[in-house]
């Protein structure tokens, strides 16, 4: 799909060729039309609204009173059967009239060789006597002359897409500019190529008059769908019919037509020739017509072709006599064949003659000729004549020679499709219908009238079973669009759903007789699936009435998917009413009316649709279009089921949620335009099968999100006991079925589908099969249920998730009793989640009973893999195996060991073809089971491995080659380990299982197998040569899966013509995964895209060229701008800013990684060939877009002129002198000034801003504003300081440089500090690193004597809070203490003890990963070394604060540096490695007060004043200024610690240190990352220092970030100082004061020094989110009005206000200063709300309103806030434990502490005595825990399973039975919740045991 929107100036235009005015139209929204035309002047053009319908909106501009252009937009692009274009009509004194466009002929002839010629025909009938010009469509056709009603007329043809150029066509810079022309040569050519001058010498005769549009039902006018107002039907003048007569020719044509010739490579290809639907305007590309969905007429055809193809080279015209063997050349087109006769002056030339009477879109016509076999389908002689007494339509199939016999089985099943739907629906449209099959189709189907084209890989042969489903499809699908798609259209592009919809729907009623209702309800099942699955929030509703374009490319299939699935449910939904059979009695009604007339132009609205199904069944499905029509998303379920037995009733309870509309909870943009719905209405059914056997239906009525429903019961017993009347009835029907009785088995088979295995009921062989059986407390358990299972949704009335939670017995029963296999799949599903021994057993029995269906057996094969584990000792690879032991040759050992057993097949025989794919199946999952470690059990391997070496077909009368090639996928998929790679790594490399000697056998046997089979199918090729697809797609796992080098020249060759075009498509899959853009390979791929015969080979190799290169990237194969980060850190910690970052940052950095890489961006190939390959009339469009897109990702545009888009309109050959056009006068608008939120207050007050003006070394920055007259900046809140020379010189003090990251503070570097975090986290989800992840505990330990022993204890945790703390220096220190944790566990503990062991394990492990560290960090160190650059002295300035007397000053002098020795240094660092990240500046000064009147500051020089860029320096020289008046009344300690600092730049980290910096890494390191860039005032609050009385109202608003940290108040309980002013940028005269704290403020002197010590409180990373929904609930509160926005003094009455509060605050600013990222803690955002109920409750007295208020908010505000702010274990940590829970009861080890100690049943009464009541602890009250969420971490769970452990040994007794059990336990335990444990980052403050090292504060 392309935007067709081009916002750009109006410029007039005119073509040559043609004479007079022409003005091209190119397709603008109406909303920017009408932008554009309010911007000019009201006395040149004014804008009035004529008139509009339902599809189109007009609009006229009147200029002139000679000239009147009148615009009528519509929708563009295409549909997959046909394109509708934007017939943009102009209309007015050059172009006026409307013409009836009724008849056309065609007559061409056909020379096979590329090239057509002939004429068309176009009857229109004119409805003004002034239509001047007639608007065709006609691209690339040669026009040779025009006559209108026989007399020659002007004409003028312009193709825009055929003379595309740019500026430079040699620069592959000017890329974008050539998008641009694409763009607007598409959008230009939507009016009309071909425009013809009506001559003065035809007459236009008025005959009569007539409506515009049919109108049936009087009374009933036609409904619309919601949208543009309909267009009233008017009665329109009528003239005489004339005829315009086109002489054109096409000659090698790229759309439009499709000729398959033979080649070099291909020489024994079939000629042929037939219309493709290549482009959106193909049918424009072989006949002038207009191109419109909805513009039709009848037809007629002339078709010339030579009568033999084998003359089409022969010069000898006078050979009449045919040849032996000779293939006739036969033609078919939309219509009826008239006749075929003999061309009446060449003998060698036939003519086929078709008329199609039925009004037909030219969209919607097709022909093909070539040398066609007909094959004609025999009517029905069961049915020969319908009810209606009719014969049945004339049905046949054509195929090119060679194919005869795959085409007699392809087709034969059609004439039952017809019988289906003319029975069901009505009568065919047409006469006839035709199918012909082809080569090179771009798509798999093209449908027209009457004749549908399809691709030749669809025909089969009688050997083939999995094509078979594929073909009847595909071909029923085909003959439906017959009905709907083709006779009856969308009525405008919303309604694309329906017609979709309604095709697919009908061909599933024709599925489900045709295959089964097993088939189709199974298909409808996986559907659903696969719509909830895509409808998340993603996708937009299937019908969207306000959006008039085409449904876009990436959601049709998704539309169609959800459609037919929508009209399945609305089905279901109209048969509930009892009135109607659902929509079995609508469709004929609709299609009746299609070919009675009745329904206008055949258009069919959603409205209309809606409105019939009410009509028919009298339910009103409005509340159901809302919600499955015009809305997206879909629902889903939670049901739970219990039984009360004092009701007798089932009480079941319903839990809704919506996914969709949770994704745009908080978007407005996104739920406006996706319109998700929030809850889903209606009615649905269950079915209780009771203890009776007895189903019973029950409807729900959901009508809330929540709610419990009492079902009534209707069996009066508990539950059929074993011993009753029904259960011995029971008994003895099966005794007669088992004898021989048909009905009691029939009768059987529906009580029980596995009744009758006799493997189930010898006890021999139930031992054999292993099959488990249930126990007597499950017995019990089923015996005391009242009823047998529930189905939800019985009736498959939603498209829904349900999830519902019942037994797994009943399950069980589900599966084995009922017969519905939608049910059936259910339980499989829920079984195979909880696998065990018994479940095992159900799904074997699954699989081996007949009587299901075999898709199920499928599933059920599937599910047998989640039993294949060790826990269960492999019992369900032991069964998958037993099964497929059938299709092999008997053992002899009667009981063989199934894991070591050589599996040989049997030869071949799959006329069961129900047993062929259960075969399929079973192998499929065989592959897919796993030893823990990630790899398939050798025993696998080998047994895939031999059923290739041992197959034999050679008795087999079908096909084994997709059979074949499912061993091949099953033996890739096993012979790659799937364990996950570590975090931050695409491709693991460590954590891969070592390949062994066996291994490596065993995949030198399956390559040897494979290439066995690849030479076999190059010799006998397999149908569509699958086996080398297959091979290809083997060999590109395994190079994946790093197993075998990836070799690009393996499969080089079969990318060539002459190899099948799936093999092809392969194969360049396998070279685009390497590095294919080296020159000879991209110069080969860029010929393919220009110049391969095979279109669909073309654009799938553009297409994946694009693709590719992410992939590439991904994998590692190109190096990006961040390579050290990404190879090393996964996750840094900055993970709230990091969440800021949009996904287009990664975007910029993968293109920037493109471009830089030698080899694809500097590849010269590229660069030479992409240009002309765009260029090149013949380049598809697909592939000429693919290749633009390349080159944005490749090349770097070139920066153009604002373009101006030509708008012509049609080209006039009338010659006129067009009027004089006055001049258009755009008014100049003066650019706005930013303003803040403050009141009006005096402009005397308005400070100036400080400038730093740039240094001469960051090279010349063009100045913004004019050097004469510089536009100075105004900042508030600060004096400007007087400038005078001191008289001494200040020594600067040396001070830590500010906000600097907590865990930077020690001076580790930023890499460091990542590597050491990434290692950390390593460690610690390490299964090694259990016990040293928490501090030693003598007594929870047992070691009491530790700390005598080892003096410096260490541990994880306390390393991470070092390390958070910025305790280390580096990353040795860090190391060092890791390398104590190590020392101390082995001179503690034992060699060869349990710690001892896992210390140098986890020693190993940390070598291993710190090397690659080191290396890695040492390379980065090496590539980015710092570069001093030294700065001269100059002479030295003081400044001196002063209020200024004019609110406007002029610019500071700049402020020079100090000889002195004691220098302030401005450092600009630059943090990472070489990226060229932008830094912000960070000024380090320390400043020396002498006297306290005078402030004096020194600064590097900046000598250029002309330029001024806003870099944020003035920011940090007014900070400097402020922390100077701090240390007002300091005493200086420090000051020689500077003396030797000389003024300097330090620029760190650059690749070439010796090269001068450009212009680009000036701007972009004194630029602020975009994220962190102010956009408002930065608020600092300074130390003691008297205050400005405040006049602005929100100064401190937000806090400015700072070198990528946002400044927040102090956390410490300072003296509260008073504030400092600092300067903002507003456009607001008067200052405010800024009272926001900084995070590392130096306290004064007098501040307590208790307060002063006190540590920081662990805080919390801001979540937006959850600040946004909590903002959300206390503005929507009543009392919070008062809140909403800041306080205006003289609004609100308080004039005192900024008096008396001096940090105001408002929920309107939180929430700018949440956008902005000013909150980095979630305390900081609470500290601001508390704020505002302090502030209110300062200014107002209690009891007040005001105080109220603030009461009732602040009370919601905090029970939300302890909501919002519980911690809880993360969900996935969470399952893991509870799965870990599970595991370990279902333990038999684990007997001992199931459930609480009972002192009196144990016989323990001292128990409470020896352990704490409070303490004591069990397996059932931990999982209580975890249920409720009471752990906030996994080290609080682990906590209580070693209390519990400790308890029993403490109690017991280390060496007694007990306690051994309890270590075993423990043991286990471990072992378990190591091997779940997902490696998630460690929350803040979650390690337990070690205090937090407290911040530490200098004073002084």
């Amino acid at each position: 799909m392309y935007a067709r929107y081009i916002f750009e100036p109006l410029q007039f235009k005119n073509h040559s060729g043609g004479g007079g005015r022409a003005l091209n139209a190119i397709q603008i929204h109406p909303y920017y039309v009408i932008k554009l035309l309010l911007t000019v002047e009201h006395d040149l053009l004014n804008l009035v609204v004529i008139e509009g319908d339902d599809r189109t909106s007009s609009y006229s501009l009147v200029s002139y009173p000679r000239f009147q252009l009148r615009l009528h937009f519509r929708p563009s692009y295409n549909l997959q059967t046909g394109a509708l274009r934007t017939n943009l009509a102009c209309k007015g004194s050059t172009s006026a009239g409307v013409s009836l466009y009724t008849h056309q002929k065609v007559v061409l002839e056909i020379d096979f060789s590329g090239s057509l010629w002939g004429y068309t025909e176009i009857t229109v009938v004119p409805t003004s006597k002034d239509l001047k010009t007639l608007h065709l469509h006609s691209r690339q056709c040669a026009i040779h002359s025009v006559t209108v009603a026989s007399h020659h007329a002007d004409f003028v043809h312009h193709d825009p897409l055929a003379n595309l150029s740019i500026s430079n066509p040699h620069d592959c810079h000017y890329h974008p500019e050539l998008k641009r022309k694409v763009y607007s040569a598409l959008a230009e050519g939507d009016e009309g190529e071909l425009s013809i001058a009506i001559p003065k010498e035809v007459s236009l005769r008025q005959s009569g008059h007539a409506a515009m549009g049919i109108v049936s039902e009087a009374a009933t006018p036609e409904p619309q769908t919601p949208g543009p107002m309909a267009q009233p039907i008017l009665s329109i003048p009528e003239f005489v019919p004339i005829i315009v007569n086109i002489v054109y020719s096409v000659r090698k044509p790229v759309d439009g037509i499709q000729f398959v010739l033979p080649t070099d490579a291909c020489p024994y290809r079939v000629p042929h020739v037939y219309t493709t639907p290549s482009s959106s305007d193909a049918a424009r590309c072989w006949v002038p017509c207009i191109d419109n969905m909805w513009e039709k007429c009848t037809w007629e055809f002339e078709f010339v072709v030579p009568r033999y193809l084998e003359q089409r080279d022969s010069a000898l015209e006078d050979d009449d006599e045919p040849r032996e063997g000779e293939n006739p050349t036969v033609v078919i087109c939309s219509g009826e064949l008239v006749e075929q006769v003999a061309h009446p002056y060449n003998s060698s030339k036939s003519i086929f003659l078709f008329s199609q009477s039925t009004l037909t879109s030219v969209q919607h016509i097709a022909f093909a000729a070539g040398p066609f076999h007909v094959h004609s389908i025999p009517a029905d002689l069961s049915a020969a004549e319908d009810a209606s007494g009719t014969l049945q339509p004339l049905m046949h199939a054509f195929c090119l020679p060679g194919h005869e016999a795959l085409l007699l089985y392809s087709v034969s099943f059609m004439r039952s499709a017809m019988s289906f739907y003319s029975t069901e629906f009505g009568s065919y449209p047409f006469g006839s219908h035709k199918l012909i099959f082809v080569d090179e189709m771009p798509t798999q189907r093209f449908d027209s009238a009457t004749l549908s084209l399809l691709s030749v890989d669809l025909l089969h042969g009688d050997d083939a079973i999995d094509q078979v489903f594929e073909t009847r499809h595909c071909l029923s699908h085909a003959l439906a669009s017959q009905w709907i798609g083709i006779n009856i259209q969308q009525k405008t592009w919303s309604d694309t759903w329906l017609v979709n919809g309604l095709g697919l729907y009908i061909t599933g009623l024709f599925i489900r007789k045709l295959l089964g209702n097993n088939e189709y309800r199974f298909r409808l099942k996986k559907d659903m699936e696969r719509v909830l699955e895509l409808d998340n929030g993603s996708m937009p509703p299937i019908c969207q009435p306000q959006v008039m374009e085409p449904p876009d490319a990436a959601t049709l299939p998704f539309v169609n998917l959800k459609a037919a699935l929508v009209l399945h449910i609305l089905d279901r939904r109209l048969g509930k009413s009892g009135t109607s059979l659902g929509l079995s009695r609508v469709l004929p009604k609709v299609f009746l009316s299609a070919i009675s007339g009745e329904m206008p132009n055949n258009a069919i609205s959603t409205h209309s649709f809606l409105r019939t199904c009410r009509k028919v069944s009298g339910i009103d499905p409005r509340s159901f279009a809302e919600q499955w029509i015009y809305g997206s998303g879909c629902p889903t379920f939670g049901f739970s089921a219990t039984f009360n037995r004092k009701k007798m009733a089932v009480e079941i309870s319903m839990r809704q949620e919506a996914p969709a509309y949770k994704a745009h909870e908080n978007n407005e943009i996104t739920r406006t335009l996706m319109k998700p719905v929030p809850f889903f209405e209606g009615q649905m059914t269950i079915r209780i099968h009771e203890a009776d056997g007895t189903p019973y239906e029950h409807v729900l009525d959901i009508r809330s999100p929540f709610k419990r429903y009492e079902v009534p019961f209707n069996t009066k017993y508990k539950r059929v006991r074993r011993n009753t009347k029904r259960y011995l009835a029971r008994q003895a029907a099966a005794q007669a079925a088992a004898e021989g009785d048909a009905e009691a088995a029939a009768a059987m088979d529906m009580v029980d589908m596995g009744f009758g295995l006799e493997i189930w009921e010898k006890e021999k062989e139930r031992e054999n099969w292993k099959v488990a059986d249930w126990t007597e407390e499950d017995e019990q358990n089923m015996a005391g249920q009242t009823y047998e299972w529930i189905r939800i949704d019985a009736d498959f009335e939603w498209i829904a998730g349900i999830a519902f939670d019942q037994k797994d017995y009943m399950w069980v029963s589900q599966l084995q009793r009922d017969r519905d296999v939608v049910a059936q799949y259910e339980a499989i599903l829920v079984l195979s989640k909880s696998p065990n021994a018994i479940i095992s057993s159900t799904l074997t029995k699954t699989v081996l009973v007949s009587n299901y269906y075999f898709r199920i057996r499928c599933e059920a094969a599937q599910a047998l893999v989640s039993c294949g584990i060790q826990r269960l000792e492999w019992l369900g690879l032991f069964h998958l195996f037993k099964l497929f032991l059938r299709y092999c040759y008997e053992p002899e050992d009667p009981n063989p060991d199934l894991f070591s057993h050589t599996y040989v097949p049997r030869p071949n025989d799959f006329s069961d073809l129900t047993e062929y794919y259960v075969r399929k199946s079973l192998l499929r999952a065989i592959a897919r089971v796993r030893f823990e470690n990630g790899k398939t059990p050798p025993i696998i391997r080998q047994f895939l491995i031999d059923q290739l070496r041992y197959n034999d077909n050679t008795a087999n009368p079908y096909s084994d080659a997709l059979y074949i090639c499912t061993i091949i996928s099953a033996l890739a998929t096993a012979t790659i380990s799937v364990v996950p790679p570590e975090r931050g790594e695409f491709i693991a490399t460590d954590s891969q299982p070592v390949q062994d000697s066996q291994d490596a056998d065993l995949l030198r046997q399956a390559l040897a197998e494979v290439d066995r089979y690849r030479s076999m199918d190059r010799l006998i090729p397999t149908y569509h040569n699958v086996v080398t697809v297959a091979v290809i797609e083997f060999y590109l796992m395994l190079s994946m899966g790093g197993l075998i080098p990836h070799d690009a020249r393996t499969f080089f060759p079969l990318t060539r013509e002459g190899n099948y075009t799936q093999v092809r498509i392969a194969a360049f899959d396998h070279l685009f995964l390497t590095r294919w853009y080296t020159p000879k390979v991209m110069r080969y791929v860029l010929a393919v895209m220009a110049n391969d015969p095979s279109r669909v080979v073309r654009r799938h190799v553009a297409q994946n060229a694009c693709l590719s290169l992410a992939l590439l990237l991904t994998m590692g194969e190109m190096k990006t701008v961040k390579e050290t980060e990404s190879l090393l850190i996964e996750e840094d910690g900055t993970v709230a800013e990091k969440a800021k970052e949009s996904k287009k940052s990664d975007i910029d950095v993968m293109i920037k990684a493109f471009r830089k890489d030698r080899e694809l961006g500097k590849n010269e190939v590229t660069r030479e060939l992409l240009m002309p390959i765009v260029l090149a009339p013949d380049t598809d469009l697909e592939v000429r877009w693919c290749l633009l897109k390349l080159a944005d990702l490749l090349i770097r545009g070139s920066e153009e002129a604002p373009p101006k888009v030509t708008i012509h309109l049609p080209p006039t050959p009338i010659t006129e002198v067009a009027p004089p056009i006055p001049s258009v006068k755009v008014p100049f608008k003066s650019r706005p000034l930013i303003r803040s939120g403050a009141p009006p207050t005096k402009a005397a007050s308005t400070p100036g801003k400080l400038k730093l003006l740039p240094s001469t070394i960051q090279g010349d920055v063009p100045a913004r504003t004019p050097s004469t007259t510089p536009v100075v900046m105004r900042r508030e809140g600060f004096p400007v300081p007087k400038v005078s020379v001191p008289k001494k010189v200040p020594i600067m003090e040396k001070k830590k440089p500010q906000n600097v990251p907590k865990a930077q503070s020690g001076g580790m570097s930023l890499n460091d500090l990542r590597a050491c975090r990434n290692a950390l986290k390593k460690l610690q989800t390490h299964k090694r690193a259990v016990v040293f992840l928490q501090p030693v505990d003598p007594v929870r330990d047992h070691a009491p004597n530790y700390f005598d022993v080892i003096k410096n204890p260490m541990d994880l945790s306390t390393m991470s809070a070092k390390l958070e703390q910025g305790k280390y220096n580096d990353r040795f220190a860090f190391e060092a203490d890791f390398h104590m944790i190590i020392g101390n566990a082995k001179l503690y503990n034992l060699s060869g003890s349990y710690v001892h062991n896992e210390a140098l394990a986890l020693e190993s492990f940390f070598e291993k990963q710190w090397v690659r560290i080191n290396k890695t960090l040492e390379a980065a160190d090496r590539s980015a070394q710092p570069r001093v650059m030294n700065i001269p002295p100059v002479e030295p300035t003081v400044v001196r604060p002063a209020v200024p007397k004019s609110p406007v000053v002029p610019l500071v002098p700049p402020i020079v540096a100090s000889a002195h020795s004691a220098k302030p240094s401005i450092k600009l660092k630059v943090g990472g490695a070489s990226n060229g990240t932008p830094v912000a500046l960070k000024l380090v000064p320390k400043l020396k007060a002498k006297k306290p009147q005078e402030r004096i500051l020194s600064a590097t020089p900046l000598p250029d004043q002309s330029t001024i860029i806003d870099d944020g320096s003035a920011d940090l020289l007014e900070e400097v200024i402020a922390m100077e008046r701090e240390r007002k009344h300091r005493v200086s300690t420090s000051a020689e610690k500077d003396k030797h600092a000389p003024p300097k730049f330090v620029i760190g980290k650059r690749k070439k240190p010796a090269d001068e910096p450009t212009e680009d890494e000036i701007l972009a390191l004194a630029t602020p990352p975009k994220k962190e860039r102010p956009t408002a005032p930065a608020p600092v609050a300074g130390p003691s220092t008297p205050a400005v009385p405040p006049t602005h109202r929100n100064s401190s608003a937000t806090a400015m970030p700072r070198n990528g940290v946002t400044t927040q108040k102090n956390k410490e309980k300072l003296t509260k100082p008073a504030p400092v002013l600092m300067p903002e940028i507003s456009a607001a005269p008067a200052p405010r004061p800024s009272v926001k704290g900084k995070e590392k403020e130096v306290p004064p002197p007098t501040s307590t020094p208790s307060k002063a010590k006190r540590s920081h409180s662990q805080t919390t990373s801001i979540n937006e989110k959850k600040c946004r929904e909590i903002l959300k609930v206390l503005t929507k509160l009543p009392d919070a009005r008062i809140f909403l926005k800041p306080v205006d003094p003289v609004l609100d009455g308080c004039p005192t206000y900024y008096d008396e509060i001096k940090e105001p605050m408002d929920f309107a600013t939180m929430s700018t200063k949440l956008s902005e990222g000013a909150y980095t803690t979630m305390e900081g955002f609470a500290k601001d709300i508390e704020l505002i109920f302090g502030n209110c409750r300062k200014f107002n007295p209690p009891t007040t309103y005001p105080v109220t208020c603030a009461d009732g908010v602040e009370r919601i505000f905090k029970k939300e806030w302890s909501k919002l702010m519980e911690k809880k274990l993360a969900w996935n940590e969470k399952r893991s434990l509870q799965s870990v829970m599970t595991r370990l009861v279902t333990d038999p080890i684990s007997f001992v502490f199931r459930e609480p100690v009972d002192p009196i049943a144990l016989g323990i009464p001292t128990y409470f005595d020896v352990i704490p009541r409070k303490d004591a602890r069990d397996l059932r009250t931990i999982r209580q825990k975890l249920d409720a969420d009471k752990y906030d971490s996994t080290e609080a769970w682990e906590a209580d399973m070693e209390l519990m452990i400790d308890n029993a040994i403490h109690f017991n007794g280390a060496d007694s039975e007990v306690g051994q059990i309890a270590m075993l336990v423990r043991n286990r335990y471990k072992e378990m919740s190591s091997s779940a444990k997902t490696p998630v980052a460690k929350r803040k403050g979650s390690d337990k045991g070690t205090p937090q090292p407290t911040k530490k504060i200098k004073l002084g």
